[in-house]
């Protein structure tokens, strides 16, 4: 087969569809994964130029679930080179504004997804990743910054930073690298309510470029960092943020 196998999560929409058409576009074969947009996965499936792509089902905050999602995409590509972890949730859970009980489960449904869902479906991949492997995660400026309309989200990001860095040591003997990008605002279809909306104009002046990130942009940043030039670029996190947040 020519080409890697690559597994992207969330792959359907947004971010996740750039970085799946950009591999794809370099002759890789991509595991297209989603929860329940099959719509959206085979008409990405339809446009990916190339062979051997494949559309994988799974809810991340399904354990076993997880594990069959991987080990379809494992089979179907021949084995995975590379996983993109791009896959997540976000909603508006401010403390001020939630009982006790749907704090928990803002909580709960989170974390389930964005940090233990992601770690599930780093270990089920990298039974099937060799030498020169990589893991990719797909942060945010929120782990930094904070977020405080949606604190679980900038906590669970904050986490995987954390986790990307610990498996970038743990792994480094097996010759597998980890990294991450954390974007800021990103024009997708998730976020087109917040940038036509009255506040826009404030969304694209964070940044002094007065605009926000395109997906292709995320998506290049991904690819160099999955290339076999980037090994010693393993534990970092980079910054994709139009310099609307320092560090």
């Amino acid at each position: 087969m020519s080409g890697r196998g690559v597994l992207v999560t969330g792959a359907s929409r947004g971010i996740g569809r750039a970085v799946a058409a950009a591999f794809a576009a370099q002759g890789d074969r991509v595991a297209i994964h989603h929860r329940d947009s099959a719509k959206e996965a085979q008409e990405l499936l339809a446009e990916l130029p190339g062979q051997g792509h494949t559309i994988v089902r799974g809810d991340l905050a399904d354990p076993e679930a997880v594990r069959g999602m991987v080990d379809a995409a494992a089979g179907a590509l021949g084995g995975i080179e590379v996983l993109v972890n791009n896959a997540a949730t976000y909603f508006h859970h401010p403390l001020t504004e939630l009982s006790y009980e749907e704090w928990q489960d803002a909580w709960r449904r989170t974390l389930d997804i964005n940090l233990v869902g992601t770690a599930n479906v780093i270990w089920c991949a990298v039974q099937h990743m060799p030498a020169g492997g990589r893991v990719i995660n797909v942060s945010s400026r929120g782990a930094f910054r904070g977020e405080p309309d949606s604190p679980a989200y900038g906590a669970s990001k904050a986490g995987l930073n954390a986790l990307g860095q610990s498996l970038a040591v743990s792994l480094a003997p097996r010759g597998i690298a980890v990294a991450a990008v954390a974007p800021g605002f990103v024009e997708t279809d998730m976020t087109t309510e917040y940038l036509t909306g009255p506040g826009g104009d404030a969304i694209r002046a964070q940044s002094p470029f007065g605009r926000v990130a395109r997906p292709e942009e995320i998506a290049a940043a991904v690819v160099y960092l999955a290339s076999p030039a980037a090994e010693w670029a393993s534990g970092a996190v980079l910054d994709l943020n139009g310099a609307s947040y320092l560090r």
